[in-house]
């Protein structure tokens, strides 16, 4: 198990920035892998913070991952091939079965469910 823990700080003009602590104070850099599709992710950046107690993780979203339907990017500690984070992109026309495009359905609908009890509790009183 890797004592390395990732926090993401945001997505921003195609870079995926997060902040890596736990790695050991000696200097030594940590190994981070980042995949899309099973291949590694190219000019990943990982800078040593002010202090030593984090790394600054930054990853580009490659152009050719910028498609339609869902892309996953997989970030690993190398030294413990341990799963440390993943972001996800879904582009293009969504998926008529697609799990969030039925809670934003679902959520829309009952919104319009609230609005009808709130004027018919209006009338009857």
């Amino acid at each position: 198990m890797s004592d390395l823990t990732l926090t993401k700080i945001r997505l921003r003009n195609g870079v995926w920035e997060g902040r890596l602590t736990g790695a050991p104070t000696t200097g030594k850099r940590p190994n981070i892998l980042v995949t899309h599709l099973d291949l590694p992710v190219p000019d990943v950046e990982l800078v040593e913070g002010t202090d030593s107690s984090f790394w600054t993780l930054t990853i580009p979203v490659p152009d050719y991952a910028v498609a339609d339907g869902v892309q996953t990017f997989l970030i690993v500690d190398g030294e413990t091939d341990t799963k440390l984070a993943d972001f996800t992109l879904i582009a293009g026309e969504s998926v008529p079965d697609d799990l969030r495009a039925e809670v934003e359905l679902l959520r829309a609908e009952l919104d319009m469910l609230k609005r009808a009890f709130r004027r018919h509790c209006l009338e009857t009183s």
